[in-house]
């Protein structure tokens, strides 16, 4: 009763204020052309649209960058060394999210310089900065997609041949450029598993040959496979390695 009392004693407090607010016609949502033909949104809006922004932040991560690759990498490097949950799902996927940041560090610069910078200081529109910062991820995406990956979703779009590149839909690129990064991390870890998978295929026919087949290949194989990665220095090979395979000019 006494829960009950305090909501309704709340909600009369709010109504007269509710009500001025409607008389007096509070604009939340305002959008107003500017001089050039462009348009400036209002702050609530501006925030409304951040928010939606950072709800897609994930799938903006995993995209339109380098995210994609790194993270399949990694995930085929430990079951082909055959360590199960080590390193664990947490430690590669922040490696995979800072090696990301480090790869990305250059279009991200552009991105500041030419939107997000002007746009702060209230030299471009929300439109404007829009479209300038997609303009470094969409140089990038297309360094890192293959000819028949772009050529099939634009044939899937009905879209026509284009002059150029930069002509390319913004979300036809996105599925053209996640396609080739699965191609080209499941390219890399097929690289990556070659010399283990010989290690196991030595280690069961030594094992076969002594008459040993109730013994599991991989407690005898997981110590010679550790003590090769970290003789060749594996780390350091295969994440500088991946950060080398993307082109960024």
């Amino acid at each position: 009763m006494n829960s009950a009392r305090f909501w309704i004693g709340i909600i009369l407090l709010f109504a007269p204020m509710g009500s001025a607010l409607a008389e007096a016609g509070f604009a939340a949502v305002t959008v107003k052309p500017g001089e050039n033909g462009e348009q400036t949104w209002s702050l609530s809006l501006q925030a409304l649209v951040l928010m939606t922004a950072l709800t897609l932040l994930p799938a903006f991560l995993l995209m339109m960058t380098s995210f994609t690759r790194i993270t399949i990498v990694l995930g085929i490097l430990r079951t082909a060394i055959g360590t199960a949950q080590t390193p664990s799902n947490q430690i590669l996927l922040g490696l995979s999210l800072f090696l990301t940041i480090f790869v990305m560090q250059p279009v991200f610069e552009k991105v500041y310089d030419s939107a997000i910078g002007p746009y702060l200081d209230e030299e471009l529109s929300v439109t404007e900065a829009l479209q300038k910062a997609s303009e470094p991820l969409t140089d990038f995406m297309l360094l890192q997609t293959r000819e028949d990956d772009l050529k099939l979703f634009l044939n899937l779009s009905g879209s026509d041949e284009l002059d150029s590149h930069s002509d390319v839909d913004f979300f036809v690129l996105i599925p053209a450029f996640v396609t080739s990064e699965l191609k080209t991390a499941f390219q890399i870890g097929f690289m990556l598993f070659i010399p283990f998978l010989i290690i196991d295929l030595v280690v069961a026919s030594v094992l076969m040959s002594m008459g040993m087949m109730m013994l599991s290949p991989l407690i005898i194989s997981l110590p010679f496979k550790l003590m090769l990665f970290v003789l060749v220095d594996g780390w350091t090979l295969v994440l500088g390695t991946l950060a080398g395979s993307f082109y960024l000019s």
